[in-house]
């Protein structure tokens, strides 16, 4: 019953936060719905940390989508092999989650010795770094632990119950061989999600879009007779 909790029953619980408590932010604090920069505060460990935290991490999730999301079935149809995927996977894979995990750590060390940030810090702030952090390390352990090709699978364990998740045919089997170090990935995703929609995070749905059709600002130069002196 515990097992069917944590990967049939949690799941939901934090889609449904996650999807509500947007909904809710958005109707009741859309003045907070903000990224709350905090560059004034500090500039060069946040340039830094930023960068690569950003830059990994949006490579690390697109290594992400490719692995768990794409079933096994169709690499194979490409003729992508187990070896030839795992090759790529940690190509790819690796100097992204180190790049997130530097980015990460330095954003902690930022976060934790500047005064005036820990002053002005508030309690999601707290709470969404320390969810990021378990992720991103986890992760980056999980994938240096889990670097022989014949070793454990999540193409045919976590990706199978994740896609059974996206389209409400859970099942918890699957993840019953998967190793505690990616449990606790998981867990800890799980947490940002829970979290995201009460801080600082629904910044990633802010992406201003509507520059790309908005109409341009036209500037014209005063003639000499409309000008006062």
């Amino acid at each position: 019953m515990f097992e069917q909790f944590l990967w049939v029953v949690l799941p939901y619980i934090v889609l449904t936060i996650f999807i509500g408590g947007h909904i809710y932010r958005y109707q009741r604090d859309q003045f907070g719905w903000t990224s709350k920069s905090s560059e004034l505060l500090e500039k060069k460990l946040l340039r830094v940390g930023s960068n690569l935290f950003h830059w990994g991490i949006i490579f690390v999730f697109f290594g992400h989508v490719m692995g768990l999301l794409i079933p096994v079935e169709v690499y194979e149809s490409m003729g992508v092999s187990e070896h030839q995927y795992h090759l790529i996977a940690l190509i790819g894979g690796v100097p992204a989650g180190i790049a997130a995990a530097i980015g990460i750590l330095i954003l902690c060390y930022r976060r934790i010795t500047v005064k005036r940030l820990i002053s002005t810090s508030s309690k999601g702030d707290w709470i969404s770094l320390f969810f990021l952090t378990i992720v991103v390390l986890s992760g980056i352990s999980a994938t240096f632990l889990n670097v022989d090709s014949n070793g454990f699978d999540y193409r045919t364990t976590i990706g199978p119950w994740l896609r059974g998740i996206l389209t409400f045919r859970a099942d918890a089997g699957h993840m019953a061989s998967v190793p505690v170090w990616f449990k606790i990935h998981i867990l800890a995703v799980l947490g940002v999600f829970a979290v995201w929609p009460f801080t600082r995070l629904v910044h990633v749905f802010s992406v201003p879009l509507r520059y790309l059709n908005r109409s341009y600002v036209i500037y014209r130069k005063r003639s000499p007779k409309h000008q006062s002196f």
